[in-house]
């Protein structure tokens, strides 16, 4: 009788310490990445954000075998859609503006799937600058071609300052999940982009916007997928934490994905 007890109870510390260990597990984020001469690439202010935030960060290699992506996603449990060029506008029945910058395809693909699928599959996902573009495009939005032609008194928004650096306001909407993770007072934030979203994406919201009207953030009614204009990395990586509950937020959702698994 004594045995058996002591076993049980052996086997008992041996599980607390297994679900112990694996709830102080850090989620996987996975960071979109392009191709530049060759290499798979991705700006290191990503991945010293998502350290910052207690996730670990691995980049997805630019793929549009279908296949692929589906294996990727099975090894992370969350997404960063990282920024970059143009998205062509073929994506929302639109015929080129002739503002309209580089166009990757193989990117837009490649992005393209890895949202839909990461959205399908409920992992959570945050688009920074082109990222929040890609997510409103990928889930039925549009999006402004060029903000200097198609924006009567738009204000700078690709800055010429550093991008730990903020350069314009936003407002944020009360409520909303930028409300919570960064309060729901005006504050500064960066801007490298001449596009921007448009028409919102069924079942998802516009939660900040810069004082011309541009969308600065949206969100998913479900909370799983969000984005931002702006590129909080830039501020988390130079040591700055304004925008790192941004960040926090994800891996806290991704830990939850990764818990359900």
């Amino acid at each position: 009788m004594k045995k058996t007890f002591k076993i049980s109870l052996l086997l008992a510390v041996v599980l607390s310490f297994c679900i112990s260990s694996y709830a102080q597990k850090k989620p996987v984020i996975g960071i979109s990445t392009y191709v530049e001469g060759g290499s798979a690439r991705v700006n290191s202010t990503y991945i010293k954000s998502v350290r910052n935030a207690g996730g670990i960060p691995v980049c997805i290699p630019l793929t549009t075998n279908e296949k692929e992506i589906d294996e990727y996603l099975e090894l992370v449990d969350g997404i960063i859609m990282t920024g970059g060029e143009d998205i062509s506008p073929l994506y929302y029945n639109e015929d080129p503006s002739p503002f309209l910058g580089e166009v990757v395809p193989d990117r837009d693909a490649f992005d393209i799937m890895l949202i839909q699928r990461a959205v399908a599959k409920k992992i959570p996902l945050l688009g920074i600058c082109r990222g929040e573009q890609l997510l409103n495009v990928a889930m039925g939005g549009t999006l402004i071609q060029d903000i200097p032609s198609q924006v009567e008194g738009f204000i700078q928004h690709k800055q010429k300052a550093p991008s730990s650096f903020g350069s314009h306001m936003i407002i944020i909407e009360s409520g909303s999940l930028m409300a919570k993770l960064l309060g729901d007072q005006p504050m500064a934030v960066n801007s490298f982009h001449h596009q921007a979203v448009k028409d919102v994406a069924p079942g998802y919201s516009v939660t900040a916007a810069s004082k011309d009207g541009v969308v600065e953030a949206i969100e998913s009614k479900d909370g799983l997928s969000f984005g931002t204009q702006f590129h909080p990395e830039g501020f988390v990586s130079a040591g700055n934490k304004t925008f790192l509950p941004i960040f926090q937020h994800l891996v806290k959702l991704a830990s939850e994905y990764a818990a359900k698994k």
